[in-house]
């Protein structure tokens, strides 16, 4: 027969092996999770998104010849309207489309199938359905909601090159 004793230090093992368990799964989903935030934001660097949007999404593009960019830091789209926007572009808004299906095989902005429109700017380079979902998700969780640019961020955005790019001591 059990002890009062024994049954509570068995219980306490279980919560601590329960407890442990959801640790190591939240550490290991939080590393899932970064690494699509990073897969994120190679596709939206090595897309063409700053051109337009900034390097921060804040509509502070880097070319001058380039249509301006939505300020993605206060949109109020959601996820899937967003993954619509970047997938389908807006036409004769400069936002191009990035998805080489858009329109043809798969219809955009609640219509079918059909021609792709005139008036689409056009796309440096198009993306696969897993990097524009990265590109959103690198959105929601790192530039969306956030108004001030900090240090951190640019350190995040510019990886070893934010010394040569980011001041330590200034906001944007």
């Amino acid at each position: 027969m059990e002890s009062t004793f024994e049954r509570r230090s068995s219980r306490r093992w279980t919560a601590l092996l329960v407890a442990g368990t959801v640790l190591a799964s939240t550490v290991a989903g939080f590393a899932q999770d970064e690494a699509r935030v990073k897969a994120g934001l190679t596709a939206w660097k090595t897309s063409g998104c700053p051109a337009c949007h900034g390097a921060f999404a804040d509509g502070d593009k880097e070319q001058d010849e380039a249509p301006t960019g939505a300020n993605l830091r206060t949109t109020r789209l959601d996820n899937a309207a967003l993954a619509e926007v970047i997938r389908c572009g807006r036409p004769n808004t400069g936002m191009p489309r990035f998805d080489e299906s858009a329109y043809t095989q798969r219809g955009c902005n609640g219509q079918g199938r059909g021609p792709v429109p005139p008036g689409l700017y056009p796309a440096p380079r198009m993306m696969s359905a897993d990097e524009i979902d990265a590109v959103v998700i690198y959105l929601r969780m790192r530039v969306i909601g956030r108004r001030a640019i900090t240090p951190k961020d640019c350190t995040y955005y510019y990886e070893e090159l934010a010394d040569s790019w980011c001041d330590p001591d200034q906001e944007k």
